[in-house]
């Protein structure tokens, strides 16, 4: 098991949703509200609340998925998130050691 997480612009939600969808199997996702700041070469600010305020408005999508649908997951994630703008954001994959279905009876999965 791994998790993907992405943090992308909010407009672009929908589509990625969409097009998650399609995946057969595909295991569901979280969504957050964040706010963040890139890496990019910011500009000089004049003081402390221009500062606090570079920060634009995202959203952070969290998926804990199989192995097997990994690869697709990112692709679409990649493909339907990128605009070649800046702020388009980033996604990254984590190993999960164990993950546990509430909805099920209580299972515990070694992963």
């Amino acid at each position: 098991m791994k998790e993907i997480k992405a943090v992308v612009p909010p407009q672009r939600l929908p589509k990625i949703r969409s097009a998650l969808r399609n995946i057969k199997g595909f295991p569901g996702m979280t969504v957050s509200k964040v706010d963040g700041c890139g890496h990019h070469v910011a500009r000089p600010t004049h003081g402390i609340r221009e500062e606090l305020t570079d920060y634009s408005p995202k959203v952070r999508v969290e998926i804990v998925a199989p192995e097997e649908l990994v690869e697709g997951i990112l692709q679409i994630l990649v493909e339907v998130g990128h605009t070649a703008q800046i702020g388009d954001g980033i996604v990254w994959v984590t190993p999960v050691e164990r993950m546990v279905r509430l909805s099920e009876q209580v299972i515990v999965l070694d992963c």
